[in-house]
């Protein structure tokens, strides 16, 4: 078709699944990564599999609400991250 232009929209890179292992192959971290910088929700474990810590980066930063769970799974205690100063 004359006079027809498709614009060329660059994609968007997207979040890439990150996993770490503890040495005795039990889940140590779970989260993602965009451009191999930590972004979204993730969570840390114990080498008995239990929750350890959980919360979200964003751009790298840790943001919000983190929590640290007991060794049962309560939770131990609740941190609101500051703002990063820009």
């Amino acid at each position: 078709m004359p006079g027809f232009f498709v614009a060329m929209i660059p994609r968007m890179p997207r979040p890439k699944a990150f996993l770490k292992m503890h040495r005795d192959g039990s889940l140590w971290v779970k989260g993602q990564t965009l451009k191999d910088i930590p972004t979204g929700y993730w969570e840390w474990y114990r080498k008995d599999g239990t929750l350890l810590r959980s919360g979200f980066f964003d751009a790298g930063a840790q943001v919000g609400e983190w929590t640290t769970y007991d060794a049962k799974g309560k939770v131990y205690k609740v941190t609101t991250m500051k703002p990063r100063k820009r």
